[in-house]
């Protein structure tokens, strides 16, 4: 199956390397191990959940991967939500990665939603 081009397959593992760094450092600099364990499995998953849903023995098997990731986007943003709002994670940190999950959010979204119409028709 085509994922939307290579943009959400390059953005989520952009993404990606940008958890691992952040939780490389949250848990160097502020000593945070569990939130941050939660938030590398929950962010690199994406990625990875789009890479497999490339090779999806189905339409029905694609949507199942994709919606999985969506799933994992939509924890990854409670993560840093909770993280910025317990005041772990610093406003300009939170302001940078913030609107990347949005952007995936959307992406996954308009997949899940386009590739579920077409399974329909």
């Amino acid at each position: 199956m085509k994922v939307d081009g290579t943009r959400v397959k390059e953005r989520t593992f952009m993404f990606a390397l940008r958890i691992v760094k952040l939780c490389r450092f949250l848990e160097e600099e502020k000593k945070e191990y569990v939130l941050s364990k939660q938030l590398l499995r929950s962010g690199t998953a994406i990625g990875a959940l789009v890479r497999e849903a490339e090779h999806a023995e189905s339409r029905a098997d694609f949507i199942h991967k994709m919606s999985v990731a969506l799933k994992e986007a939509n924890e990854t943003e409670y993560w840093i939500d909770l993280l910025y709002h317990s005041e772990i994670l610093e406003k300009n940190g939170f302001d940078s990665i913030k609107p990347d999950i949005v952007e995936i959010l959307k992406m996954l979204t308009s997949i899940v939603k386009s590739s579920k119409k077409r399974e329909d028709s």
